[in-house]
């Protein structure tokens, strides 16, 4: 008999155990949808070390969660956009495709340099994401990073290649 009430409690923490997970993430789902703007626990700080120092920006750390095209490792390094004409055009154009997307927000810009976070919809990650028109080289330089976590599984390098679709076909 004993053996039966002990898997019998056994049984019980286990579905009380996963009632109380499912109720987790039913509230964590409600939230989400209901305040999708309210900053999570994923959100993290931003850094500060988001700007151009002396025609750079800066590098990625070492985790496989940026992309920079100012890189020269592989894992980080992506190519720059390009643009033909002015550079305010380029930027201004810049600015339209980013704000059309969703959950992102232009936090700063100059004649030369833009920075957006992009935020994920339901963790709520925040990717800090930088353009600077590096007019030497007739570019815009880029760089994406995640503020949390060790990978992205990718994000930042996609986000980076559908605004260069984007950009190149308008």
């Amino acid at each position: 008999m004993s053996v039966t009430k002990d898997t019998s409690k056994s049984i019980n923490f286990g579905l009380l155990s996963i009632v109380i997970v499912l109720a987790a993430v039913v509230i964590w789902i409600g939230v989400r949808v209901l305040l999708p703007e309210v900053p999570t626990v994923f959100a993290g700080s931003q850094p500060d070390t988001l700007r151009v120092t002396n025609g750079q920006l800066h590098p990625c750390p070492s985790t496989p969660n940026c992309v920079n095209s100012q890189s020269t490792d592989v894992d980080h390094s992506i190519q720059p956009l390009t643009y033909e004409g002015n550079s305010q055009a380029a930027i201004a154009q810049l600015k339209d495709i980013i704000t059309q997307q969703e959950r992102t927000e232009i936090i700063s810009e100059t004649d030369n340099y833009l920075y957006a976070q992009f935020t994920s919809h339901w963790m709520g990650f925040i990717d800090d994401v930088e353009f600077y028109v590096n007019e030497n080289q007739g570019v815009i330089d880029v760089r994406s990073a995640s503020r949390l976590g060790e990978s992205d599984l990718g994000v930042n390098r996609e986000r980076i290649e559908t605004i260069r679709q984007e950009f190149q076909s308008n």
